[in-house]
């Protein structure tokens, strides 16, 4: 018998003065068992740290068609692109081709993360950014996960504090180009 998604709830307090964004948010995110909590809490942080109208999860790690997090308008139509982990170089390919804007979130080295990505062609390459965190952050984060999660994120000059169900850590926001 296969594994069933374990949901976890989030409250979360948004205020991203680097965006001039203050929202509290109240969603559900869905973890596939074959998903690990660091790609979890990623997928998290890319869709406070992207908010806005229109975003959305996706169905996950089961739907192939579609980034962990996305953006559409109000026709339906995919706006931005926000992949999560390290994606291959074709399918950055096609995201860009696809949408105006393509981001990616890594709990991973980004740049372990950007190497095979090194000499692919790659459509609008140089306007694709990789974003990471200062080591552990991830980590020190999935340590407080629970399935019921109140979580109050600030981010100022590109700076992430967190606190997670009691528990505070802070990182920068690194941004590498593909190029």
């Amino acid at each position: 018998m296969a594994l069933g998604a374990t949901i976890h709830t989030f409250d979360v307090q948004l205020a991203d003065v680097d965006r001039g964004v203050y929202e509290d948010l109240s969603f559900r995110v869905a973890r596939h068992p074959s998903e690990t909590d660091a790609y979890m809490m990623t997928r998290v942080l890319a869709y406070c740290l992207e908010y806005q109208e229109g975003i959305g999860f996706s169905e996950g790690v089961s739907a192939t068609d579609e980034p962990a997090v996305l953006i559409r308008d109000l026709t339906g139509h995919i706006t931005a692109w926000i992949e999560v982990g390290a994606p291959d170089a074709e399918r950055l390919h096609y995201a860009s081709k696809l949408v105006d804007r393509t981001r990616i979130y890594t709990h991973r080295d980004p740049e372990k993360v950007r190497a095979p990505w090194a000499g692919k062609r790659i459509h609008r390459a140089e306007e694709i950014e990789l974003h990471s965190f200062d080591p552990d952050f991830i980590a020190h984060a999935v340590g407080a996960l629970a399935r019921r999660n109140t979580m109050s994120l600030s981010v100022t000059e590109r700076h992430v504090y967190l606190e997670l169900n009691g528990t505070s850590s802070e990182s920068d926001i690194h941004t590498l180009s593909l190029d």
